[in-house]
């Protein structure tokens, strides 16, 4: 997964979507989430009895850590070594949340003809993952609080896995997708591998791999254009070339 993805909904419609009492500091749209913006997440509290919707920034901070720009080094973790990771076995084991979201991006490189003429130049065209405007996409994620008094902060990652199915057009990574049916799991149950399992490819099948304008790449640029379609080649596995646009 990238290091960019839309989030749209107001605080209102994830608190009754999630029946999660609110907690978040109120949450403004924001189609283009970079490492350290503030966004949405849910969670269980002791304190409230059950689910919260908080408000934490993205990049989780270990306790250990002496300074909180290191979260911007975590914004992910990976399904492989989450469960040993010094920065990120804790909170898998204890503070696990969904990361509600419209849908994430992704670049993929292309060539590019110069028109009038037979020369090529490279490209990335961006692609937007989503399953649509009635149903958020929601990624395994962990979260952890660095910092006392009122300099406590609430972080959080997002879990990532080896792409399935047609997402392997776009990327060798993807964020874990979390069906409905796992939501409970994954927020209350007991520590387990068995949580890390693959997003089903029914659910898969059901994103939409939209491209989109290159104006995304710009992490000052906001607003739905961002996630407008627009035209595109289709895409084919000969699209797919070694590049490290993550940031994980």
């Amino acid at each position: 997964m990238c290091g960019r993805y839309a989030t749209s909904r107001s605080n209102a419609d994830l608190s009754a979507l999630f029946e999660a009492a609110d907690e978040s500091d109120g949450l403004e749209p924001d189609y283009n989430v970079a490492p350290t913006d503030p966004v949405p997440i849910v969670r269980v509290s002791r304190s409230a009895g059950g689910r919260v919707l908080s408000t934490a920034r993205w990049g989780l901070v270990p306790a250990w850590a002496k300074d909180p720009r290191a979260g911007a080094r975590m914004i992910n973790a990976r399904v492989e070594t989450v469960t040993t990771s010094n920065a990120f076995a804790q909170s898998f084991a204890k503070r696990r949340c969904l990361v509600p979201a419209d849908g994430w991006f992704e670049w993929v490189p292309r060539t590019q003809r110069t028109p009038g003429t037979e020369k090529t130049k490279p490209m990335k065209q961006p692609y937007f993952m989503t399953l649509g405007d009635a149903e958020p996409c929601v990624f395994a994620g962990l979260w952890t609080v660095w910092g006392q008094d009122e300099g406590r902060l609430l972080t959080c990652s997002i879990i990532t896995a080896p792409a399935v199915d047609d997402l392997a057009l776009i990327h060798d990574r993807m964020p874990l997708l979390l069906p409905v049916d796992r939501w409970d799991a994954w927020l209350s149950a007991e520590p387990d591998p068995a949580l890390l399992a693959p997003t089903p490819s029914s659910h898969v099948a059901r994103l939409e791999l939209r491209p989109v304008g290159p104006r995304v790449g710009d992490v000052h640029n906001d607003g739905p254009d961002l996630v407008a379609k627009v035209p595109a080649p289709p895409l084919r596995s000969s699209d797919v070339e070694p590049i490290d646009l993550t940031l994980f």
